[in-house]
């Protein structure tokens, strides 16, 4: 989360306001409990994130690199 955070800092991106709350949180809850979530069978036990959390992170890490984020659904743009 740290790395995110700082990688969209360096790179000048502006986090939008949710995803600036997002890592707070995750990172407050992290500390506070050892992991980001509540419900086990949302995460492996033994890991901090939860799948939807960490593929969130990812988002930001990748919007922060300057990469376009991956279409999961919807229809494709037109050229």
């Amino acid at each position: 989360m740290k790395r995110a955070k700082r990688a969209a800092d360096k790179a000048g991106i502006p986090l939008s306001e949710w995803e600036g709350e997002f890592i707070a949180s995750v990172s407050d809850r992290i500390q506070t409990h050892g992991r980001a979530f509540g419900d086990p069978e949302k995460g492996a036990p033994g890991q901090a994130l939860s799948a939807m959390q960490g593929r969130k992170l990812k988002e930001i890490t990748r919007k922060a690199n300057g990469e376009e984020p991956k279409r999961r659904w919807g229809r494709k743009p037109k050229d």
